[in-house]
């Protein structure tokens, strides 16, 4: 399992299609096994599913993320789990150990409307920005 969180300075930044940098950790039976940091290069937005896609991610924790990248990550098959802030380490801990507080319905916080965690557009009342 590779499970990637956006990160800035040891924590989950909050903006999705803005982040520079992903922690990157390997896990095996439970435990991370090892981590690293990657540059998004200049990536934003949508390119960072297929970012996430090239370092072979399974899972993203991040803060906040809007509806068009959501869609990104699910048709990669990306698990999400947004709505999250704090210590990054801290982060993937507590999603190993079953106790994640996340928001399944994460705020897109550049529109500032809902926008849930599945459904398609339409669904979710983005008025079709989320493409």
């Amino acid at each position: 399992m590779k499970i990637a969180v956006t990160y800035e300075n040891g924590n989950i930044f909050q903006h999705f299609g803005h982040t520079q940098e992903f922690k990157v950790y390997d896990v095996e039976d439970g435990k991370i096994i090892s981590s690293r940091v990657v540059d998004t290069n200049g990536q934003g937005h949508g390119a960072l599913a297929g970012v996430l896609n090239v370092l072979k991610v399974d899972t993203l924790i991040c803060g906040g993320i809007g509806g068009g990248a959501q869609m990104a990550l699910a048709e990669a098959g990306i698990r999400l789990f947004g709505g999250v802030s704090g210590n990054a380490d801290a982060a993937v801990e507590a999603l190993l150990a079953g106790t994640l507080a996340y928001n399944p319905n994460v705020m897109c916080d550049h529109h500032g409307e809902d926008h849930h965690h599945e459904g398609s557009c339409g669904s979710h009342g983005c008025g079709g920005h989320c493409h």
